[in-house]
């Protein structure tokens, strides 16, 4: 009989695995990744490597030349030292985390999201599981980062209480949320965001050029379409046959006998429960809903002013969980007082604290790296080479997915990458008939794709918390074996899918033509 352990380590993916798990500890790996960076930025300022980078200075195009910073200056060392706390308090994710955590640490811990998760597993089928996960993470991107937070520790745990592997739910749905970050039925906060910067860049070379918020609708609905079954045969015939012999330590499944399908039943006082917290869902969404539609309300707003509900989705998705987790609580009585929500609260935050040491590294690499400024003349010279290769209309779109996901491997906010990508490429892609809207849409897609394993992914952090709760042992090798496999397959299908959309000719959206015609 073939060894387990020897099987787990065959291939590219378990020497990968194995060989990223030998790596020091990853908030280590991050402060050794910072000092790289302030190696390196002093070498580049040092030797004078510069870049040019278009910009539009006076409805014009300007080429300027950055140039890098050196972190081993009294400037430099100053700098790094009176933003160190800033750094770490302003990072991105962390606010996001330790709020929505605390909501729904109460709803885990009073036994809703328990209760929650056997009525999921008695209403889907074990074997759609996994596109349902897909298909819900690709649409948490409708609540910008609260898909992040809320729904990797669901997949998970919905996954263990099957008897399969909970790290296979936790990448299922991550490569959803972050993979598939672009895509959706629906226009999100997404869209008219990368439409003004599209239209900004357009007007660089057509003055009157307009881009419009659905003008890649078509494609990121078809998109959202396409992304949910490919997720689904990547996670059943490539990541989970890959978990399903380790053992439950390991993040593999832990066997489910008879009397744990029976446990899964939900019993009479758990029925009370949900109801409860139905009920108390039920009023918390119709008073949201409520504060979104009636005029003078904190959340309405007037027509063609952008949702006010959108940037405080993460305090609304704190009150989703913890008023039902409550209610549920009180049913059951596992809630009697405050001091037990207090309780549930600190017993979340405690469970949290790999994640803040993680952050405040985390925090310093990503700061130095955007201070120096390496990520950006990185990936104006991976442009530079792009705009060199002289390539069809299909082969640039193809090249430049490519470009961005590299670039996305530096520079990890969606929009500041845009801002500068957007005015180098948009104008000169017109020049040889590319529309602005197609070179928006090719932008989405590489810019999607790498998400789930570059290390400037602030929510790469909060993933390998996650993980660790079945995974004690695993690292960074075992996430990047874990997500890869994603991120190859979704850039190859979605490649293919945009270069076919052009060889058919199908307009992207509502005002999202193909080509650009230049006004006569």
């Amino acid at each position: 009989m073939a060894d387990p352990k020897h099987e787990r380590a065959a291939g590219w993916l378990g020497v990968l695995e194995r060989l990223g798990n030998r790596l020091p500890d990853p908030a280590t790996l991050f402060l050794l990744g910072a000092l790289l960076v302030v190696g390196v930025a002093h070498w580049a300022a040092s030797a004078g490597w510069s870049v040019e980078k278009t910009v539009a200075q006076d409805g014009e195009l300007v080429n300027v030349a950055l140039s890098a910073r050196s972190l081993l200056t009294a400037d430099g060392i100053f700098w790094a030292l009176r933003n160190l706390v800033k750094n770490f308090v302003q990072f991105p994710p962390l606010g996001v985390v330790l709020v929505g955590m605390l909501g729904i640490g109460v709803a885990e811990r009073s036994g809703f999201i328990g209760a929650a998760l056997k009525t999921v597993m008695l209403a889907v089928p074990s074997w759609l599981l996994a596109p349902t996960l897909m298909f819900v993470g690709v649409l948490s991107s409708m609540g910008i980062d609260a898909g992040y937070v809320v729904l990797p520790p669901v997949a998970a745990a919905l996954y263990k209480a099957v008897g399969r592997s909970p790290l296979v739910g936790l990448a299922t749905v991550f490569a959803g949320v972050s993979a598939g970050f672009s895509a959706n039925l629906f226009v999100t906060s997404l869209d008219p965001m990368l439409a003004e910067f599209t239209t900004s860049a357009a007007q660089l070379r057509d003055p009157a050029y307009q881009v419009a918020a659905t003008s890649n609708w078509w494609f990121m609905i078809a998109s959202t379409v396409l992304l949910t079954f490919v997720g689904w045969g990547v996670t059943s015939l490539w990541v989970e046959p890959r978990w399903s012999d380790r053992p439950p330590e390991e993040g593999g499944p832990t066997p489910v006998d008879t009397s744990d399908l029976e446990s899964q039943r939900l019993t009479p006082e758990q029925r009370r429960g949900l109801w409860a917290a139905m009920i108390a869902l039920a009023v918390s969404l119709a008073v949201m809903v409520v504060a979104t539609v009636v005029p003078g309300a904190p959340l309405h707003v007037a027509p063609g002013e952008p949702a006010r509900w959108i940037p405080v989705i993460v305090p609304l998705l704190f009150f989703a969980f913890l008023i039902p987790g409550i209610a549920y609580g009180v049913a059951v009585r596992e809630v009697r007082s405050d001091r037990d929500v207090a309780r549930m609260m600190g017993e979340t935050m405690a469970g949290m604290g790999p994640y803040l040491v993680l952050s405040f590294f985390a925090a310093q690499f990503i700061a130095w790296f955007r201070y120096t400024g390496l990520g950006e003349m990185l990936a104006i010279a991976g442009g530079d080479r792009l705009v060199e290769a002289a390539l069809p209309n299909s082969g640039l779109m193809v090249a430049f997915v490519f470009v961005v996901a590299v670039g996305n491997l530096f520079i990890g906010s969606m929009s500041a990458k845009y801002a500068f990508f957007a005015p180098v490429f948009v104008p000169m892609f017109m020049a040889v008939g590319i529309s602005p809207e197609l070179t928006q849409v090719t932008y989405r897609v590489g810019d999607s794709v790498s998400n789930v394993i570059t290390p400037l992914n602030p929510y790469m952090v909060i993933l390998l918390v996650f993980m660790r709760r079945y995974a004690p042992e695993g690292g960074l090798g075992t996430l990047v074996a874990l997500m890869l496999p994603y991120a190859l397959v979704f850039t190859v299908a979605w490649v293919i899918m945009l270069v076919v959309w052009m060889g058919l000719g199908l307009e992207l959206g509502p005002a999202g033509p193909l080509e650009y015609l230049p006004a006569p």
